[in-house]
């Protein structure tokens, strides 16, 4: 029983009895449900339309949100990467060396190669590599053109010694 029940005069108890119908529960037990299905009915009729309209957007949308980021169709195809390095050295004499390494592998090493390969490469390659590889190619072969210069100096000089023994 509740403190309403208890506090009421026997007046109004007999009003009740008169105007609701007769149950074979005690009055305590009618007015509490009373009072649930009161509280329950706002909730069920509340819920009906809560419940459709986000019914009615799901179906617009997608029926639950996933997590991470939205997947996005690429027309790009997903190609698999070799990393190659190769690496061209040269001395101011005019050699030079390539080496090739496919991604800690060493596929060659040492392997010569002509300057002017080295040159036709790098205007292939980029204008910003030819450059100072060609200032590199043109530095040995004015060294190479003094060394020339000099040894056939020397060769006069033995040529000249040689005829002067015929003689």
């Amino acid at each position: 029983m509740t403190v309403d029940a208890l506090t009421r005069t026997d007046a109004v108890s007999e009003e009740a009895a008169t105007e609701a119908p007769v149950d074979s529960t005690p009055q305590a037990e009618t007015t509490s449900e009373t009072t649930e299905a009161k509280t329950e009915a706002p909730e069920a009729s509340a819920a009906p339309a809560s419940s459709e309209t986000p019914a009615e957007e799901n179906t617009a949308e997608s029926p639950k949100p996933k997590r991470g980021r939205p997947k996005v169709a690429t027309t790009a195809k997903k190609t698999r990467t070799v990393e190659l390095t190769l690496t061209v050295t040269g001395t101011a004499d005019g050699e030079w060396q390539a080496e090739l390494k496919n991604g800690a592998k060493w596929v060659a090493k040492g392997l010569e190669i002509p300057a002017a390969a080295v040159s036709r490469a790098a205007k292939e390659l980029h204008a910003d590599l030819s450059g100072p590889i060609d200032e590199v190619i043109n530095a040995a072969r004015e060294l190479q053109a003094a060394k020339v210069a000099q040894l056939e100096a020397e060769l006069e000089k033995a040529k000249l010694a040689l005829a002067e023994l015929d003689a």
